[in-house]
């Protein structure tokens, strides 16, 4: 049977992607995998040059790339940080990623960067925010940028959107793609009492380029109830690859990534991950196919 897509090295193919991370880069160069692209954090990379740098060129002439950005503080009730921008901006010229997308969430303050994300109120004053730096990102590189929904364990009490709701209201004003973090959505969904399936059902479907999986661990809460701590140090739960699977039954076939940012195992349990994920979007691609032949 066919992969669900294919393309050429400078776009991302709907296969199964893995976060590229140090301990595998010699492994990747001397097997070269059968993975569909590789991730990076654009932060890690800002430097002039080194041994990153060589790893990831000699990656990069071999696997599409997707970029992904997690120091711009989209959120924060502050400019842009203009110097981050300008490197962010030849790292892009420099590796031709085929996507680039950051989080929706702050990290910055008048004392510098917060080594977490964190979540925004949605309000009309943050939405007006988030509206300004999304345009600002995608004119200073010139290209569009996905926006990627939250882990969160918490609500505001002076939020006025539905998470969902402001998403789709950035989305439509900026014009921005979307990053959907399937663990994320089970993580906020558990964390605040929301039905996860019903949260993929009414999302802006339409504008999302790329997906992200990834483990979770569970604690309690002061009232004993389950926490879920997005940590991206274990296998993907078994409930979370069924919310992929119903996500890409309405999708289709999306660009998939395995995030595994602790604790990272050998390189045969990363790309296991992603062959499952590919499996999964082959199986709903052949159901879809199969309901059509019936009607």
């Amino acid at each position: 049977m066919p992969r669900p897509s294919s393309c050429t090295r400078n776009c991302i193919p709907a296969r199964g992607g893995v976060g590229l991370k140090a301990e595998h880069y010699r492994t990747i160069i001397d097997s070269q995998p059968d993975v569909g692209f590789f991730e990076v954090h654009a932060e890690n990379y800002m430097g002039a040059g080194g041994l990153p740098h060589r790893y990831l060129s000699a990656i990069r002439e071999r696997y599409p790339l997707s970029l992904h950005g997690v120091g711009l503080s989209i959120g924060a009730d502050r400019p842009l940080d203009k110097d981050h921008l300008k490197r962010l901006d030849r790292l892009i010229l420099r590796y031709r990623p085929g996507l680039f997308s950051e989080h929706l969430a702050w990290s910055s303050h008048d004392t510098g960067f917060l080594n977490d994300l964190l979540p925004v109120p949605y309000t009309g004053e943050t939405l007006a925010r988030v509206v300004e730096h999304v345009d600002q990102v995608q004119s200073c590189l010139r290209r569009q940028m996905l926006l990627e929904n939250p882990s969160t364990y918490l609500a505001f009490a002076e939020s006025t959107y539905s998470e969902i709701d402001f998403i789709a209201e950035v989305v439509r004003r900026t014009g921005c793609g979307l990053l959907l973090d399937v663990n994320n959505v089970y993580v906020a969904s558990t964390n605040q009492q929301w039905d996860p399936f019903a949260y993929i059902d009414a999302y802006s479907l339409a504008h999302i380029q790329e997906i992200h999986l990834a483990g979770h661990t569970t604690d309690l809460d002061g009232k004993g109830r389950p926490l879920l701590i997005d940590a991206h140090n274990r296998p993907v739960d078994e409930v979370v690859w069924d919310l992929y699977a119903h996500t890409v039954r309405l999708t289709g076939p999306v660009p998939t990534l395995i995030e595994w940012d602790a604790d990272v195992p050998a390189w045969p349990m990363l790309q296991h991950e992603a062959e499952r994920a590919e499996a999964i979007m082959l199986a709903t691609q052949s159901e879809a196919m199969r309901r059509a032949a019936a009607r």
